[in-house]
Order: C-alpha cells, then sequence, then structure tokens
C-alpha cells in the first residue's frame, strides 16, 4: 500500500494549526493539516450557547485578517469566532482535512521521520506539529460520587440554563467559565452557589483601555518587568455581557452564594474551605495593582486618558462573604446539579515518543520539543502568558516555523 509522506504534518485545525498552517505556507514548506472534526470544533461544540471571546474584536485575532462585521471593541460570539478561523484557512488556502483522526504517531523505523496511522491510512512526515490546544480533556475532582444522585457535568457539557433539572445549581471553579456560567443561570432565576479557589481577578477594562491592553503596554504578556503570576490559578476575566470586571462580591449582592473551595463530601455534605475571604482579599490586591500600574504609566508618558476613581470602589461585603458558609448540604439546599468549570487536561496518548514528562505533560522549550521533529504549540505558558489565546499562539507559531525551516537547511546541507 503506498503511504503519502510530507515534510510537516499539523494534527488540530483550530487557532494553532490554521495558525502553523499559515507560516509554513509562507515559507514554502510542504505540509498536511489533520482535524477530526471541524475547524475549530471546540468553539462550536464544546462551550455554552452565550460564550462570547475573552478579549475584543481588535485583539483576539490573527494578524492579516480583522473582523468585518463586528466593532473593534465587541466581543465576538462564539459561531463568529468559528467562522473567523473557516474564514482564514480559506484566504491562507491551508491545506485542512476535516473529520480526520490521528490514532497514533510514531517514529519511523531505522530512517527519519514519523508515520502517523489515522482514520483514513497512514501518512508519513519529517516532522509532527502537535496542534491540538490546551483544551483536550474534561477534568474536576471525583470529591462527590457518581451515586450521589446529583447530575454533575463540566462546564464544556453545559450549554444553557434549560438543560438543566429544576433545582439549586452549584457551579465549582472561579475562572472566566464559572463565573460566566453562575451569573447566567441566577439571571435565569436559578438558586445559584459558586465555589472558588484562589484567583487572579484583573479590570476588564480601565481608563477606556481593555486589559488585554494595558496587558501589553505594561508588559504583563510577556511577564518580564513585572512579577510573574502564580500558575495554575484561574484567571478571572471574561468578555460576558459586553465585556465587565468579575466581582465576586457583585456576584454575592446580586444573588450568588459565593462559596470557598470545595474540600470533601460526606453524607450529602459538602465540605468548604476557609478561604473565600483570604482569596477574595488577594484577588482584590491583584486587581489593585493593576490600577497602580496603569495610573503610573499614563502618569510617566503623558497619556490623555481620564481618570476612572469608581473603579477603586469596592463592593460591600455579602451576607456569604461576612460569614462565609463552610458545610452545604446538598439535599437541604435543593442542589440537583454541579458543574464543575475546573478546567482541561492533556491527552497526547496518540502521541507515541519520546517528548513527555513522567505525569504525561510535554517535554518542550519554546514548543520545541525534546524528541527531534515534534512541536507543540497553543499550550498554557508555552512561551509566556499569551501563548494559548489567539493572538499569542500566531506569533508562537512563527517561531516553530522558523526553527522547522532552519533543521530543514541542516538536511539539505551537502558538503561541497
Amino acid at each position: 500500500m503506498t503511504v503519502e509522506k510530507t515534510d510537516t504534518l499539523i494534527v488540530g485545525a483550530g487557532q494553532a494549526g490554521i495558525a502553523m498552517s499559515e507560516h509554513l505556507t509562507e515559507m514554502g514548506i510542504p505540509h498536511i493539516v489533520l482535524e477530526r472534526n471541524r475547524i475549530a470544533e471546540r468553539w462550536r461544540s464544546q462551550r455554552w450557547d452565550s460564550l462570547v471571546a475573552n478579549g475584543p474584536a481588535w485583539h483576539d485575532r490573527f494578524p492579516g485578517l480583522e473582523f468585518d462585521d463586528v466593532s473593534p471593541d465587541t466581543f465576538p460570539p462564539k459561531e463568529r469566532m468559528a467562522r473567523y478561523f473557516e474564514d482564514y484557512a480559506t484566504m491562507i488556502e491551508a491545506p485542512i482535512r476535516t473529520n480526520v483522526e490521528v490514532k497514533r504517531v510514531q517514529r519511523c523505523p531505522g530512517r527519519p521521520g514519523f508515520i502517523a496511522t489515522t482514520s483514513e491510512g497512514e501518512i508519513e512526515a519529517q516532522r509532527v506539529v502537535a496542534a491540538t490546544g490546551p483544551f483536550q480533556v474534561p477534568s474536576f475532582p471525583r470529591i462527590v460520587p457518581e451515586d450521589a444522585a446529583i447530575t454533575q457535568l463540566h462546564s464544556s457539557d453545559y450549554k444553557n440554563p434549560g438543560q438543566l433539572d429544576e433545582g439549586a445549581v452549584l457551579v465549582v471553579g472561579g475562572g472566566a467559565s464559572g463565573s460566566q456560567i453562575a451569573e447566567e443561570l441566577q439571571r435565569a432565576g436559578r438558586k445559584v452557589f459558586l465555589s472558588i479557589g484562589e484567583h487572579y481577578r484583573p479590570p476588564r477594562s480601565y481608563r477606556q483601555r481593555d486589559y488585554v491592553w494595558w496587558l501589553g503596554v505594561l508588559g504583563k504578556w510577556d511577564e518580564i518587568k513585572t512579577q510573574a503570576k502564580k500558575k495554575h490559578v484561574a484567571f478571572a476575566v471574561s468578555g460576558y455581557d459586553g465585556g465587565k470586571t468579575i466581582d465576586f462580591r457583585r456576584l454575592g449582592n446580586m444573588g450568588v452564594t459565593v462559596l470557598g473551595m470545595t474540600k470533601s463530601y460526606e453524607n450529602g455534605v459538602l465540605h468548604i474551605a476557609d478561604d473565600l475571604v483570604s482569596n477574595l482579599d488577594e484577588g482584590d490586591r491583584a486587581y489593585r495593582d493593576v490600577l497602580r500600574e496603569a495610573d503610573a504609566y499614563v502618569e510617566r508618558n503623558g497619556i490623555d486618558l481620564p481618570p476612572e476613581p469608581e473603579a477603586w470602589e469596592r463592593q460591600p461585603d455579602p451576607e456569604c462573604v461576612a460569614a462565609p458558609i463552610l458545610e452545604l448540604d446538598l439535599a437541604r439546599e435543593n442542589v440537583r446539579t454541579i458543574i464543575w468549570a475546573t478546567g482541561f487536561k492533556f491527552d497526547f496518548s496518540w502521541l507515541d515518543v519520546d517528548a513527555f514528562h513522567e505525569d504525561g505533560t510535554p517535554f518542550h522549550k519554546r514548543g520545541i520539543s525534546s524528541e527531534t521533529g515534534i512541536y507543540f504549540l497553543g499550550l498554557p505558558e508555552l512561551t509566556n502568558r499569551a501563548s494559548s489565546f489567539i493572538y499569542g499562539c500566531w506569533y508562537d507559531a512563527k517561531y516553530i516555523a522558523t526553527h522547522i525551516g532552519v533543521q530543514r537547511n541542516y538536511v539539505a546541507y551537502e558538503k561541497q
């Protein structure tokens, strides 16, 4: 049987795979992009109905294409984001094959390159880019047993309030997903409990500039001039409802019962850590730090951006913060559903190469793997905190494409 051959195989046709394809095309490097579903599938089927982009349209895009029907400061809805990537793939004529699953990649025996076993046959490539992104397998702690008569689902399976059973809802997770879902459910008339842990809570905007702008001018995307944020801490900022700062006290005052981190379950009762106040205080500190740095930047550079004193105002503590709840009796509170907005974990089980730490995480430097010829793209902190964002992924892809070009030159070298 004839085996198809190419220089570089890209696995995944989301933002990472499309960005990678663009740079390889510009360099004239033959490649194929395989996607097991549709282009930008996770924007379509693994997000709730009301989801919007986390950044404004002027920023959350690739350099080569603007949104033609969305104002620059709008947060595009998820279907528009999926169409953006479809349009971009068409514009660059990316060689994408959809509905093709990569089942296994392993090194070729006795010769350079890799063999990819797919649902449509085998492909041999000199290089493979894993562009499957950071949102691979839903992850949540198995705290509440499956036989507890409580419906449990991950945020990736949540669509809208109407899909849930009647009764109260517990949302676990203080990042963008958890806070958005909790507010949507409360507005729909549900009784909502929101369990949060440590989080980084910046302002959505300040002094007429969005936070992504402040990230850029203050050097926070690169985390060179400032203290790096804590790892594995929820990033509490979103574009929900036109782009409002996430404020857990505001949620509490509007009726959401905010709790500390969910610790354990016993006989129908959830035990909650006594960390709510300290986590809110730490989130406030991070928020005020951004305001102070922004004010200093405006003064230092003589920029005409009007002051925003109301941004410094703190909402009063709701009852759930003044007297934190440490035990939640699910039956007594009629909690019928738990939504785990607790993130994702990697799944590179298809990549049978020596490129991973013992815990299964990729072993790489700026996406260049310890296994020569294997690359990773679109992962959190690949280069900096922008790496899993749309704009940051594009620049990471350019770096990896350049490295691929250099390696091709080495292989092509012949001594004169």
